[in-house]
């Protein structure tokens, strides 16, 4: 088993240890900022503290589909969030959410997440979601694979919806594995070969581990890939009483 620090606890430019984030002080203070009530209430309901080992943290994973890659120009078309715990991934407790985007559905986007212009006509702009999102994000830490593009959009959609971004911890299954993957030096013919470094895409990560392949740009697939593959990551390279702390984000 490799050794923490090793996998989640450095930057990704290796400069060194990277600061633990204390989040529910930064709710505390998100909390008392707010202006939207949802998202007061969201931050007033805390989340748990840093220390808190990986067995007791209630998470849940989420995945975005979107009309492209810019956060400031695309949006959010489906969002999918699954609960889950080390023991347990709760499928049957799954919610989507098609969203009305306020910007043009393109070729490109309806052919990668199959989502078309007819199913987006009567669906409900994200505006009229805040609530239901807020109620489900709560008391959880959030698992993504590519905190980046998630963050971004969420805080985007939010602060073009309600006039603040959303605020809240996520542990990234790509930054374990590429703190993993870091970790596994090449042999010397593999470098001679110019073997570039292993794929952290979500379906390759997954096969590392064994997981079947699930069909990609699908929310609610892509989500349980997700939580899937945290378990894995856990199971195979990390201790179950890891502090939650030293994963989040």
């Amino acid at each position: 088993m490799l050794h923490l620090g090793l996998i989640a606890g450095e930057r990704s430019d290796d400069r060194g240890p990277r600061e633990v984030i204390d989040w529910p002080t930064k709710f505390d203070i998100l909390g008392s900022q707010a202006r939207h009530p949802g998202l007061a209430a969201f931050y007033g309901a805390g989340v748990v503290s840093p220390d808190t080992p990986l067995t007791e943290v209630p998470m849940v994973a989420i995945d975005l589909e979107t009309t492209g890659l810019d956060p400031e120009c695309d949006e959010i078309v489906s969002i999918a969030a699954l609960p889950l715990d080390l023991q347990r991934i709760r499928a049957s407790e799954t919610r989507q959410w098609i969203v009305k985007p306020r910007a043009e559905l393109n070729e490109q986007s309806i052919t990668l997440h199959g989502i078309t212009h007819a199913q987006v006509t009567d669906a409900p702009d994200l505006l009229a979601l805040v609530d239901d999102l807020l109620r489900v994000f709560a008391r959880h830490v959030v698992v993504v694979h590519c905190r980046e593009v998630e963050r971004a959009f969420l805080r985007c959609a939010f602060r073009q919806r309600i006039g603040e971004p959303i605020e809240f911890p996520m542990i990234d299954t790509m930054a374990i594995e590429a703190g993993i993957t870091r970790r596994r030096k090449p042999g010397l013919l593999a470098r001679l070969r110019g073997q570039r470094p292993p794929s952290l895409r979500l379906a390759d990560c997954r096969a590392r581990y064994g997981l079947p392949r699930y069909r990609p740009h699908q929310a609610t697939s892509d989500a349980l890939a997700c939580a899937e593959l945290l378990q894995a990551q856990v199971a195979q390279h990390l201790a179950a009483e890891t502090p939650v702390g030293a994963l989040w984000w």
